[in-house]
């Protein structure tokens, strides 16, 4: 099978340099950075494996100045019919953002491009380039319904059973992380393709901080017991109570965040705190119940909690399960 350079039939074509050219130009850019790295070996592992690992030149823009850049892009492949330029950050080199339409204008047929750009300022006329002429393939972070989608569909890839409830709570489990939870359903697919709620909690670990998150769920809802039940879970998995005071401080954080952010849409609040959405999400239900005052209340008290932990022989334990039930209440 020969090395197809655009994915055009499968996408759909918005008038890249690619149908200008038989080159391929190619921007990926998102801050998922698991969906971006794996876009970015389904284009490169094909052609290193056709025309070797000489024809693919790695440029970083922070290094590579601007006639080095534009060298790479003219030059014809050396011992190879094609060759492959991928420049990672190309736009940190202020002298190729402003140049960059007439680089990429009209690259040799002998040449692909690839343009990884993490983060990209959108009000930028390079921004606009990118989007506009070449072929642009923006990686957002998922959200838990988005990741749980995700793991379902990569289970049928794979000839494996996961349910939409399962894959849920899978994320709920070890948490949102993308490259965690690919990992975790590896071991799950080689231990049985059909992939159920029990073989999860056989295989995998809960995320403390997920586990965390659970606990102060349980005790705003007035569940006592299974907020302590959850508080012993940490500590017979060896979490000490400064890790535990450290994820409640966390979490409090992420609950004030929300309870002073007004109206502003969650996915402002989520850029400029710069917290993953999935966080936020899971702690809007929290935070609704809660006043600003009784929220100042929760920090302080853990902030005393803390401070005798490091000053004084309290029993931290002691504390952090007193701490716990004044939440219940």
């Amino acid at each position: 099978m020969r090395y197809n350079p655009c994915s055009i039939a499968d996408r759909g074509c918005n008038h890249c340099v690619y149908c200008y050219n038989s080159c391929m130009i190619v921007t990926l850019t998102g801050e998922n950075s698991f969906g971006l790295q794996r876009e970015l070996h389904r284009l490169i592992d094909p052609f290193v494996q056709e025309f070797g690992d000489l024809a693919l030149e790695r440029l970083d823009g922070q290094e590579a100045d601007l006639p080095r850049i534009s060298e790479a892009l003219t030059s014809l492949p050396f011992l190879a019919s094609k060759k492959m330029v991928l420049l990672r950050a190309p736009g940190t080199n202020k002298k190729f953002s402003e140049q960059a339409e007439q680089l990429l204008s009209n690259p040799p047929e002998t040449t692909d491009v690839i343009i990884v750009e993490p983060k990209l300022d959108k009000r930028l006329s390079y921004y606009k380039f990118l989007k506009k002429s070449t072929d642009f393939r923006e990686f957002p972070e998922l959200d838990p319904n988005g990741l749980a989608q995700w793991l379902v569909g990569t289970a049928k890839e794979k000839n494996g059973l996961l349910s939409s409830a399962d894959a849920r709570y899978l994320v709920e489990r070890v948490g949102a992380n993308q490259q965690i939870l690919s990992n975790e359903l590896e071991k799950l697919f080689l231990y049985n393709p059909k992939i159920t709620r029990d073989t999860i909690d056989l295989l995998t670990d809960a995320n403390p901080q997920s586990t965390i998150f659970q606990l102060l769920e349980a005790a705003f809802a007035g569940h006592t017991k299974r907020a302590l039940d959850l508080y012993a879970q940490q500590r017979a998995q060896k979490v000490e109570p400064p890790q535990i005071i450290a994820m409640l401080t966390w979490q409090l954080h992420v609950l004030a965040i929300l309870k002073t952010a007004a109206d502003r849409p969650l996915a402002q609040i989520a850029s400029e705190a710069k917290i993953n959405p999935y966080v936020l999400n899971k702690s809007q239900n929290i935070v609704r119940n809660l006043t600003l005052p009784q929220l100042k209340k929760l920090i302080a008290d853990l902030l005393k909690i803390d401070t005798q932990t490091k000053r004084t022989n309290i029993d931290a334990d002691e504390a952090l399960q007193h701490y716990l039930l004044t939440l219940t209440t």
